[in-house]
């Protein structure tokens, strides 16, 4: 699979541990920023990442800031993504199934860089179900795209 990966500076070590635990599973894995050059900003790496997922140049994004919350709003921004924060296996596992998300988004402050390949790999296991779920991600595809219910 292949990935596009971000953080700001507070997820770098997260970052830097998720991309060569990726490669050695075997993923090919595209780096949008974050550096040990002093402050990233999360918006940067962010759209980046979700620049590539939304134009289908990679399968899945991965982005990590203090919070998380920050990266899930910029990337949120981008017509074709849906980020997603997760802590834990089940939410990363959840989201795929239900949500069709194709960016995961992770907490450097609340995670350690080793607690987040737990939710990694969950992710990563997950696919998504279709059926009543694929009714509603399309509600939410029409109205990025401009389309409302009923049209």
């Amino acid at each position: 699979m292949k990935f596009a990966i971000g953080s700001d500076h507070r997820g770098l070590p997260h970052k830097t541990f998720l991309v060569e635990r990726l490669r050695t599973a075997g993923h090919d894995v595209v780096d949008c920023g974050g550096t040990a050059e002093g402050p990233s900003d999360y918006p940067d790496a962010a759209l980046a990442v979700g620049r590539l997922v939304g134009a289908g140049d990679v399968e899945q994004g991965l982005l990590i800031c203090g919070s998380g919350i920050g990266v899930s709003i910029a990337a949120n921004k981008v017509n074709g993504v849906r980020a997603a924060l997760c802590f834990t296996p089940k939410q990363a596992t959840t989201t795929r199934q239900h949500n069709d998300a194709n960016v995961l988004c992770l907490s450097g402050d609340a995670l350690q860089p080793e607690e987040t390949w737990p939710v990694v790999e969950a992710w990563l296991g997950a696919s998504f179900e279709g059926g009543r779920h694929a009714r509603r991600v399309q509600k939410i595809t029409d109205f990025e795209n401009g389309r409302t219910t009923g049209e």
